[in-house]
Protein backbone atom coordinates (compact mmCIF):
# COMPACT_ATOMS: atom_id res chain seq x y z
CA UNK A 1 0.00 0.00 0.00
CA UNK A 2 1.44 3.39 -1.06
CA UNK A 3 1.19 6.53 1.07
CA UNK A 4 -0.01 9.56 -0.87
CA UNK A 5 -0.36 13.11 0.49
CA UNK A 6 -2.64 15.50 -1.41
CA UNK A 7 -2.53 19.21 -0.56
CA UNK A 8 -5.47 21.50 -1.40
CA UNK A 9 -4.42 25.14 -0.90
CA UNK A 10 -6.49 28.07 0.28
CA UNK A 11 -7.62 31.15 -1.61
CA UNK A 12 -5.66 33.85 -3.47
CA UNK A 13 -3.31 33.60 -6.45
CA UNK A 14 -0.30 31.34 -5.86
CA UNK A 15 3.14 30.96 -7.46
CA UNK A 16 3.45 28.75 -10.56
CA UNK A 17 2.34 25.28 -9.55
CA UNK A 18 5.66 23.44 -9.40
CA UNK A 19 7.33 26.30 -7.51
CA UNK A 20 4.41 26.43 -5.10
CA UNK A 21 4.49 22.66 -4.59
CA UNK A 22 8.21 22.78 -3.84
CA UNK A 23 7.82 25.42 -1.11
CA UNK A 24 4.82 23.69 0.44
CA UNK A 25 6.78 20.42 0.54
CA UNK A 26 9.78 22.18 2.12
CA UNK A 27 7.47 23.53 4.82
CA UNK A 28 5.80 20.17 5.39
CA UNK A 29 9.15 18.39 5.65
CA UNK A 30 10.31 20.96 8.20
CA UNK A 31 7.25 20.36 10.37
CA UNK A 32 7.56 16.58 10.08
CA UNK A 33 11.32 16.74 10.70
CA UNK A 34 10.71 18.52 13.99
CA UNK A 35 8.32 15.73 14.99
CA UNK A 36 10.04 12.68 13.47
CA UNK A 37 13.21 13.09 11.34
CA UNK A 38 13.01 9.51 10.04
CA UNK A 39 9.56 10.08 8.53
CA UNK A 40 10.72 13.37 7.00
CA UNK A 41 13.55 11.49 5.29
CA UNK A 42 11.12 8.88 3.94
CA UNK A 43 8.84 11.55 2.49
CA UNK A 44 11.82 13.31 0.91
CA UNK A 45 12.97 10.04 -0.66
CA UNK A 46 9.59 9.45 -2.36
CA UNK A 47 9.15 11.96 -5.23
CA UNK A 48 5.52 10.94 -5.72
CA UNK A 49 4.48 11.23 -2.08
CA UNK A 50 3.22 14.83 -2.23
CA UNK A 51 0.69 16.11 -4.78
CA UNK A 52 -0.53 19.70 -5.04
CA UNK A 53 -4.02 20.44 -6.39
CA UNK A 54 -3.41 23.70 -8.32
CA UNK A 55 -6.93 25.12 -8.44
CA UNK A 56 -5.89 28.74 -7.91
CA UNK A 57 -4.67 29.51 -11.48
CA UNK A 58 -8.00 28.30 -12.85
CA UNK A 59 -10.00 30.31 -10.30
CA UNK A 60 -8.03 33.57 -10.46
CA UNK A 61 -6.49 33.37 -13.95
CA UNK A 62 -3.24 34.72 -12.49
CA UNK A 63 -0.12 33.81 -10.53
CA UNK A 64 1.73 35.40 -7.63
CA UNK A 65 5.53 35.72 -8.03
CA UNK A 66 7.35 33.35 -5.68
CA UNK A 67 10.05 35.92 -4.87
CA UNK A 68 7.49 37.90 -2.84
CA UNK A 69 7.33 35.06 -0.30
CA UNK A 70 10.58 33.13 -0.66
CA UNK A 71 12.73 35.17 1.81
CA UNK A 72 9.95 34.90 4.37
CA UNK A 73 9.57 31.16 3.84
CA UNK A 74 13.33 30.74 4.28
CA UNK A 75 13.17 32.73 7.54
CA UNK A 76 10.20 30.68 8.76
CA UNK A 77 11.97 27.37 8.16
CA UNK A 78 15.05 28.55 10.07
CA UNK A 79 12.93 29.46 13.08
CA UNK A 80 12.41 26.83 15.78
CA UNK A 81 9.20 28.25 17.20
CA UNK A 82 7.19 31.42 17.84
CA UNK A 83 8.88 34.40 19.40
CA UNK A 84 7.37 36.20 22.38
CA UNK A 85 6.25 38.91 19.98
CA UNK A 86 4.50 36.29 17.79
CA UNK A 87 2.63 34.88 20.78
CA UNK A 88 1.70 38.30 22.11
CA UNK A 89 0.37 39.44 18.75
CA UNK A 90 -1.57 36.22 18.09
CA UNK A 91 -3.31 36.59 21.46
CA UNK A 92 -3.75 40.38 21.29
CA UNK A 93 -6.94 42.20 22.26
CA UNK A 94 -7.19 43.45 18.67
CA UNK A 95 -7.56 39.89 17.38
CA UNK A 96 -10.01 39.03 20.17
CA UNK A 97 -12.16 42.03 19.24
CA UNK A 98 -12.00 41.07 15.56
CA UNK A 99 -13.07 37.52 16.52
CA UNK A 100 -16.17 38.92 18.23
CA UNK A 101 -17.00 40.97 15.15
CA UNK A 102 -16.60 37.99 12.81
CA UNK A 103 -18.71 35.82 15.12
CA UNK A 104 -21.50 38.39 15.00
CA UNK A 105 -21.25 38.62 11.21
CA UNK A 106 -21.49 34.84 10.91
CA UNK A 107 -24.74 34.94 12.87
CA UNK A 108 -26.09 38.08 11.19
CA UNK A 109 -24.70 38.17 7.67
CA UNK A 110 -25.83 41.72 6.92
CA UNK A 111 -22.90 42.75 9.15
CA UNK A 112 -20.29 41.24 6.78
CA UNK A 113 -19.59 44.57 4.97
CA UNK A 114 -18.78 46.14 8.36
CA UNK A 115 -16.05 43.64 9.28
CA UNK A 116 -12.76 45.38 10.22
CA UNK A 117 -10.47 42.61 8.90
CA UNK A 118 -10.23 42.79 5.07
CA UNK A 119 -8.71 39.29 4.85
CA UNK A 120 -11.71 37.69 6.59
CA UNK A 121 -14.17 39.77 4.58
CA UNK A 122 -12.40 38.73 1.38
CA UNK A 123 -12.49 35.06 2.42
CA UNK A 124 -16.27 35.22 2.78
CA UNK A 125 -16.63 36.89 -0.63
CA UNK A 126 -14.34 34.35 -2.29
CA UNK A 127 -16.28 31.40 -0.91
CA UNK A 128 -19.51 33.06 -2.01
CA UNK A 129 -18.19 33.15 -5.59
CA UNK A 130 -17.25 29.48 -5.32
CA UNK A 131 -20.65 28.49 -3.92
CA UNK A 132 -22.51 30.40 -6.64
CA UNK A 133 -20.68 28.18 -9.20
CA UNK A 134 -20.57 31.06 -11.68
CA UNK A 135 -19.71 29.60 -15.08
CA UNK A 136 -19.28 26.18 -13.50
CA UNK A 137 -16.13 27.29 -11.64
CA UNK A 138 -17.00 25.30 -8.52
CA UNK A 139 -17.34 22.04 -10.41
CA UNK A 140 -14.17 22.72 -12.42
CA UNK A 141 -12.18 23.34 -9.23
CA UNK A 142 -13.51 20.19 -7.55
CA UNK A 143 -12.69 18.09 -10.60
CA UNK A 144 -9.01 19.00 -10.22
CA UNK A 145 -9.08 17.12 -6.91
CA UNK A 146 -11.47 14.35 -7.89
CA UNK A 147 -9.49 13.26 -10.97
CA UNK A 148 -6.32 12.14 -9.12
CA UNK A 149 -8.40 10.93 -6.17
CA UNK A 150 -10.33 8.53 -8.39
CA UNK A 151 -7.08 6.98 -9.61
CA UNK A 152 -5.59 6.69 -6.12
CA UNK A 153 -8.77 5.20 -4.66
CA UNK A 154 -8.96 2.69 -7.52
CA UNK A 155 -5.32 1.73 -6.93
CA UNK A 156 -5.92 1.21 -3.20
CA UNK A 157 -3.46 3.92 -2.16
CA UNK A 158 -3.42 5.11 1.43
CA UNK A 159 -4.45 8.77 1.17
CA UNK A 160 -3.98 11.83 3.37
CA UNK A 161 -5.74 14.98 2.16
CA UNK A 162 -4.36 18.15 3.74
CA UNK A 163 -6.74 21.03 3.04
CA UNK A 164 -5.98 24.60 4.06
CA UNK A 165 -8.59 27.33 4.50
CA UNK A 166 -10.95 27.50 1.50
CA UNK A 167 -9.28 24.35 0.22
CA UNK A 168 -11.04 22.45 3.00
CA UNK A 169 -14.41 23.57 1.61
CA UNK A 170 -13.45 22.43 -1.90
CA UNK A 171 -12.19 19.10 -0.57
CA UNK A 172 -15.28 18.47 1.58
CA UNK A 173 -17.59 19.15 -1.38
CA UNK A 174 -15.52 16.93 -3.68
CA UNK A 175 -15.70 14.08 -1.16
CA UNK A 176 -19.46 14.52 -0.86
CA UNK A 177 -19.81 14.28 -4.64
CA UNK A 178 -17.61 11.19 -4.82
CA UNK A 179 -19.89 9.61 -2.20
CA UNK A 180 -23.36 10.57 -3.40
CA UNK A 181 -23.05 11.32 -7.10
CA UNK A 182 -20.30 8.95 -8.19
CA UNK A 183 -20.92 6.25 -5.54
CA UNK A 184 -17.17 5.75 -5.12
CA UNK A 185 -16.57 2.96 -2.55
CA UNK A 186 -13.02 4.06 -1.65
CA UNK A 187 -11.79 5.67 1.57
CA UNK A 188 -9.56 8.64 2.32
CA UNK A 189 -7.59 7.49 5.35
CA UNK A 190 -7.15 10.94 6.91
CA UNK A 191 -8.68 14.34 6.14
CA UNK A 192 -6.50 17.01 7.79
CA UNK A 193 -7.97 20.52 7.81
CA UNK A 194 -5.87 23.58 8.66
CA UNK A 195 -7.33 27.02 9.39
CA UNK A 196 -10.67 25.81 8.06
CA UNK A 197 -13.89 27.86 7.72
CA UNK A 198 -15.99 24.66 7.84
CA UNK A 199 -17.17 25.67 11.32
CA UNK A 200 -18.83 28.87 10.05
CA UNK A 201 -22.59 28.90 9.61
CA UNK A 202 -22.12 30.89 6.41
CA UNK A 203 -20.09 27.98 5.01
CA UNK A 204 -22.14 25.11 6.42
CA UNK A 205 -25.37 26.39 4.86
CA UNK A 206 -23.79 26.31 1.41
CA UNK A 207 -21.90 23.00 1.43
CA UNK A 208 -22.82 20.17 -0.91
CA UNK A 209 -25.49 18.15 0.87
CA UNK A 210 -26.47 20.97 3.23
CA UNK A 211 -30.15 20.62 2.31
CA UNK A 212 -30.17 16.84 2.69
CA UNK A 213 -31.00 14.81 5.77
CA UNK A 214 -29.40 11.89 7.56
CA UNK A 215 -26.63 10.01 5.79
CA UNK A 216 -27.28 11.95 2.56
CA UNK A 217 -26.04 15.14 4.18
CA UNK A 218 -22.40 14.08 4.67
CA UNK A 219 -19.57 12.40 2.75
CA UNK A 220 -19.01 8.73 3.63
CA UNK A 221 -15.53 8.51 2.18
CA UNK A 222 -13.46 9.81 5.14
CA UNK A 223 -12.04 7.34 7.67
CA UNK A 224 -10.51 9.87 10.12
CA UNK A 225 -10.69 13.68 10.31
CA UNK A 226 -8.20 15.86 12.19
CA UNK A 227 -8.60 19.64 12.42
CA UNK A 228 -5.96 22.15 13.56
CA UNK A 229 -6.40 25.86 14.19
CA UNK A 230 -3.68 28.35 15.08
CA UNK A 231 -4.18 30.94 17.80
CA UNK A 232 -5.70 34.11 16.38
CA UNK A 233 -6.70 32.61 13.01
CA UNK A 234 -9.96 34.38 12.22
CA UNK A 235 -10.64 32.41 9.03
CA UNK A 236 -11.18 29.38 11.27
CA UNK A 237 -13.79 31.29 13.22
CA UNK A 238 -14.98 28.15 15.01
CA UNK A 239 -11.78 26.23 15.82
CA UNK A 240 -13.60 23.00 16.72
CA UNK A 241 -15.34 20.91 14.06
CA UNK A 242 -16.17 17.73 15.96
CA UNK A 243 -19.25 19.36 17.50
CA UNK A 244 -20.45 20.65 14.11
CA UNK A 245 -20.05 17.28 12.35
CA UNK A 246 -20.74 14.87 15.22
CA UNK A 247 -23.72 13.49 13.28
CA UNK A 248 -21.16 11.79 11.03
CA UNK A 249 -19.96 9.87 14.09
CA UNK A 250 -23.45 9.03 15.29
CA UNK A 251 -24.42 7.77 11.84
CA UNK A 252 -21.29 5.62 11.63
CA UNK A 253 -19.99 7.48 8.57
CA UNK A 254 -16.54 8.20 10.04
CA UNK A 255 -14.36 6.57 12.69
CA UNK A 256 -13.04 9.72 14.38
CA UNK A 257 -13.11 13.52 14.30
CA UNK A 258 -10.37 15.17 16.35
CA UNK A 259 -9.76 18.86 17.02
CA UNK A 260 -6.15 19.65 17.85
CA UNK A 261 -6.26 23.07 19.48
CA UNK A 262 -4.55 25.09 22.17
CA UNK A 263 -1.00 26.37 22.01
CA UNK A 264 -0.71 26.14 18.21
CA UNK A 265 1.04 29.21 16.84
CA UNK A 266 1.52 30.00 13.16
CA UNK A 267 4.53 32.33 13.09
CA UNK A 268 4.79 33.14 9.38
CA UNK A 269 5.83 36.77 8.91
CA UNK A 270 6.33 38.95 5.87
CA UNK A 271 6.65 42.68 5.22
CA UNK A 272 3.06 43.13 6.38
CA UNK A 273 3.75 41.49 9.74
CA UNK A 274 2.51 38.31 11.40
CA UNK A 275 0.09 36.21 9.34
CA UNK A 276 -1.28 33.40 11.51
CA UNK A 277 -3.23 31.89 8.59
CA UNK A 278 -0.55 31.20 5.96
CA UNK A 279 -0.21 27.61 4.79
CA UNK A 280 3.60 27.61 5.01
CA UNK A 281 3.38 28.43 8.70
CA UNK A 282 0.83 25.72 9.35
CA UNK A 283 2.82 23.04 7.54
CA UNK A 284 6.08 23.95 9.31
CA UNK A 285 4.42 23.65 12.72
CA UNK A 286 5.53 20.58 14.73
CA UNK A 287 1.95 19.91 15.87
CA UNK A 288 0.94 19.50 12.23
CA UNK A 289 4.14 17.51 11.67
CA UNK A 290 3.17 15.13 14.49
CA UNK A 291 -0.19 14.36 12.85
CA UNK A 292 1.43 13.71 9.47
CA UNK A 293 4.28 11.62 10.91
CA UNK A 294 1.90 9.52 12.97
CA UNK A 295 -0.29 8.87 9.93
CA UNK A 296 2.72 7.95 7.79
CA UNK A 297 4.07 5.47 10.34
CA UNK A 298 0.70 3.78 10.87
CA UNK A 299 1.04 2.22 7.42
CA UNK A 300 3.91 0.11 8.75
Amino acid sequence: MINRIIFVPGKNPKPPSEEHRRQLLRSLQRGVERADPAVAAEIEADPGAFLLIPWNPLYYQSYKPLDEDLPWIDALLKQDGPTREDVREALSWRRRFAWLMVTAADLFQFLIPLLPDPAVKNTIRETQRYFSDDGGIGEQVRELLKAPLRRMLADGDRILIIAHSMGSVIAYDALWELTHIEKNPGQVDLFLTLGSPLGMRFTQRRLRGARERGTQRYPHIIRHWANLTAQGDLTALDPTLRDDYQAMLKLGLIQSITDVNGGIFNYFRNEQGLNVHRSYGYLANPRVGEVIARWWKEAA
